[in-house]
């Protein structure tokens, strides 16, 4: 079993960058498909983006974030990574951070969300 925790989120004005962590538990957490979703009040929880396991050669991404947000993982911390750029006012929502042991199975784990606002 995984357990995943994200860092805490934030107040970003619109044009900046933030930065969310999160960190897994266990010893083979380089064999797990990380990601991250968001969901915005009033809005159902929706994909922003997924990294492979290992060496995290494949990333996928939601359109709207495509060439600001950018998915890494670093296996020896036992940590993924969300680079947010170029915030929008709509990037606000609460941000997962989730795990599965493979692809094309629901994601297993879920951390507890944290808070992104992005204001103008």
């Amino acid at each position: 079993q995984v357990q995943v925790v994200e860092t805490e989120g934030g107040l970003v004005q619109a044009g900046g960058s933030l930065r969310l962590s999160c960190a897994a538990s266990g010893r083979t957490f380089s064999n797990y498909y990380m990601g991250w979703f968001r969901q915005a009040p009033g809005k159902e929880r929706e994909f922003v983006a997924r990294v492979s396991s290992n060496s995290g050669g494949t990333t996928n991404y939601l359109d709207s974030v495509k060439g600001r947000f950018t998915i890494s993982r670093d296996n020896a911390k036992n940590t993924v990574y969300l680079q947010m750029n170029t915030v929008k006012p709509e990037d606000t929502a609460i941000y997962y951070c989730a795990a599965r042991r493979t692809a094309g199975i629901p994601w297993e784990y879920w951390g507890q969300g944290t808070q992104v606002t992005v204001f103008l």
